[in-house]
């Protein structure tokens, strides 16, 4: 009698384990001489603004309560809240619009439309939610007004003769409509069907805001010409300027009004805000925000008693009417992706350091754990995080001028150990929170990674070079060593540095004093190594590579061989004949274990406290947890990000039916059996089988292999 064997994974469905803790929100993607929109929710509860790919929201009196959509396939640049608060429209750089739900979590996709063949640079709702204005590049056309729930035109955007940076509609009947242009001038629009009415003409620059009050009796137009004009709602007629000849020194980008219509505030590129008194049109409040070229002032937003404002740094300003030289609050993070992280804990509060592509390193304190905590970053991200109030900061001084590759901890010295695309490494201080220019080190060329450990040691890997570091100093380096470097790191002892290569090969070197010697082993990957890193233990080291595989060799063993075999049995029955199938899958490399999942390159990887569990991440946007000796055993987060850091030590794991994710392989009348992957599949698509963990030896393999040969034609795939 045959029987089939049953193969049982731990895949865990993360929805069981893995619940966002947080989420510490990016800054707004800033681009200087270009208006910021942020949009208000119409209860006065949430902002929200754009970076890459997102769509922030924020909750405005607690803005470390934040939430994320990702479903844009471009670059989004605008985003709005529905009058009635149920939906929101975000147009991307495609011309792309999408309408998706506010009140589920999911945000599920309502409608979509292209409008336009360009950038869209804004959007207007009517009061009633049922029709919306787009403006920006494109062309035929640089404008759009349709109806929500079909994409039927109802009007014509024209009148303009370059892109158009802004729109607004009047929020009481009758509707007008008013859009403001890179040619210099406004349109006025009736409606609906909204038609061109005339051209307004009054400035000499760029128009780059159009608003309506919220009572509709005025609207303004501000240019880079430094004014804010103030026209009739209803016939479009001027009425007024804010602040005589000018408003402002430098360009205005964006205006806000009040509530209650009779105020107004303003973001200008001479780095202020004010707030105007409309009727008057005077300055009541001039806010000062800073004299560097970061402070210059590219949008803001009144809500409820919230005066926001965005700087070219894309730090949110909360301002303070009763101290205009100083916000009430400053929210700060990075406004560009995020290439490294690390964590830290001291004096039982653990912080999150994060370095982002423009050099910046910001840090985040930690106050409650949960069982599982890891740490992603998306394009977006951190800086001095507290995870319940959302405050960060970055360190003081003069940094890191370009990307931040690589940071670690120096638990020791209580330093952050930095490498940067500016070929420098940097030790600073973590108690004092300072760069310090004595603790910077030159290199030669490039450094990609930078691994300390106890005793003052480093490993640096540069483009052309490896280095190593004592007490802050170069005192080896090897040029000619044959092969190109990738990523390098230091056993916990100190004795043995490990460097990565992109021909898929770990090279171990003995610190000899201040020597590095090459050892005669080198341990095998299964493609150019993306990543890898020591167990705190030092027992195992993890690889990760750029054929998805990640593979811990043991230490103690020397790296030994440890054979591991899937068997797998396939009945195949017809009408004249019956058989079983057996499929071995023999793991031969020098291992102590092997473990697939990433559908694409993995990227980083990372340690838990008590070494028999290690995360990875990679491009696929996931985020496994493994367990060390069982591959089977496995967490998989979907949706996450690249870069992750594990700083929590409890971590449960369970059982599931759940399939290995690269499966059975199709390829009719043929067996494929890839070494590459140790992993025999078979190809034959009317067969269902199950299969087991067994382990046997190199004589049933030898056996199982040629009685398969026998049967089907056999390949040797790569």
């Amino acid at each position: 009698m045959h029987q089939d064997a049953h193969f049982t994974l731990g895949d865990v469905v993360v929805s069981e384990l893995v619940k966002t803790e947080h989420v510490f929100a990016s800054l707004p993607q800033m681009e200087r001489g270009v208006s910021k929109v942020i949009g208000g929710d119409p209860k006065g509860n949430n902002f929200l603004y754009t970076n890459g790919k997102c769509v922030i929201i924020r909750n405005i009196d607690n803005p470390a309560i934040a939430d994320i959509y990702t479903e844009h396939a471009h670059q989004v640049t605008v985003a709005k809240y529905a009058p009635s608060g149920f939906y929101i429209a975000s147009g991307d750089a495609s011309g792309k619009i999408r309408i998706w739900d506010t009140t589920q979590k999911e945000h599920l996709l309502k409608y979509e439309y292209t409008p336009l063949s360009g950038k869209i640079k804004d959007i207007a709702w009517t009061e009633d939610s049922k029709r919306i204005a787009v403006v920006g590049e494109g062309r035929e056309k640089y404008g759009a007004v349709f109806l929500w729930d079909s994409g039927s035109s109802v009007g014509e955007v024209s009148g303009h003769a370059k892109i158009i940076n802004s729109v607004d509609i009047k929020q009481k009947r009758p509707y007008r409509l008013v859009t403001g242009s890179d040619d210099t001038t406004g349109s006025f629009f009736e409606g609906p069907p909204f038609k061109f009415k005339f051209t307004l003409s009054d400035h000499s620059q760029f128009v780059n805001c159009v608003r309506f009050s919220p009572d509709g009796s005025r609207f303004v137009t501000a240019s880079a010409d430094g004014q804010i004009l103030v026209y009739d709602g209803a016939n479009g007629e001027r009425v007024s300027s804010l602040g005589g000849e000018k408003a402002h020194k430098g360009g205005v980008y964006a205006v806000s009004w009040s509530p209650d219509s009779s105020q107004l505030i303003s973001a200008s590129g001479d780095k202020t805000v004010k707030l105007w008194d409309v009727g008057a049109g005077t300055a009541v409040t001039t806010f000062n925000l800073g004299s560097d070229v970061a402070d210059l002032q590219l949008g803001c937003l009144w809500q409820k008693d919230h005066l926001l404002s965005i700087s070219l740094s894309g730090y949110i300003n909360y301002l303070d009417k009763n101290n205009p030289d100083r916000p009430i609050r400053t929210i700060k993070g990075h406004s560009k992706s995020i290439q490294c992280l690390t964590s830290h804990k001291k004096d039982g509060r653990s912080y999150i350091y994060s370095g982002s592509h423009d050099g910046h390193i910001n840090i985040l304190s930690l106050i409650k754990y949960p069982r599982l905590q890891l740490m992603f970053s998306l394009t977006i991200a951190a800086h001095y995080w507290d995870a319940e109030t959302g405050e960060n900061d970055c360190f003081s001084g003069k940094g890191h001028s370009n990307q931040v590759s690589k940071m670690v901890i120096d638990e020791a010295n209580d330093e952050l150990v930095t490498c940067s695309m500016d070929d420098t490494v940097r030790y600073t201080n973590l108690s004092k929170k300072e760069y310090s220019a004595s603790d910077m080190l030159k290199m030669d060329f490039q450094p990609k990674s930078v691994s300390p450990v106890v005793g003052g040691l480093a490993l640096a890997v540069c483009i052309g070079q490896i280095v190593l570091l004592k007490d802050k100093k170069k005192v080896f380096t090897l040029d000619k060593h044959g092969y190109e470097a990738e990523v390098g790191t230091i056993h916990p002892g100190g004795t043995t540095a490990a460097v990565g290569g992109t021909d898929g090969k770990v090279y171990l070197y003995s610190i000899q004093g201040n020597t590095l010697k090459a050892e005669d082993k080198t341990v095998e990957a299964t493609g150019p190594i993306t990543d890898m890193a020591y167990s705190n233990d030092g027992a195992y080291l993890a690889v990760l590579d750029e054929k998805k595989v990640s593979t811990v060799f043991s230490v103690a063993d020397n790296y030994a061989v440890n054979h591991y075999l899937f068997f797998c049995q396939y009945s195949i029955s017809s009408a004249h004949s019956s058989f079983v199938i057996v499929i071995v899958i023999l793991f031969s490399h020098q291992v102590k274990n092997v473990f697939y999942g990433h559908h694409a390159k993995p990227v980083s990887l990372a340690w838990s406290p008590d070494n028999e569990h290690f995360a990875t991440g990679g491009m696929d946007m996931m985020v496994f947890v493994w367990t060390v000796g069982d591959s089977d055993k496995r967490i998989k987060i979907p949706g996450a990000y690249f870069w992750l850091q594990i700083f929590q030590d409890n971590f449960e794991q369970r059982d599931s039916t759940d399939w290995l994710d690269h499966g059975l392989e199709q390829k009719k009348s043929d067996i494929w059996m890839s070494y590459e992957q140790n992993f025999v599949m078979l190809a034959e698509s009317t067969l269902e089988g199950h299969c087991q963990v067994l382990h046997l030896n190199k004589q049933s393999v030898a056996a199982v292999t040629h009685m398969l040969s026998n049967l089907f034609t056999i390949h040797s795939r790569n």
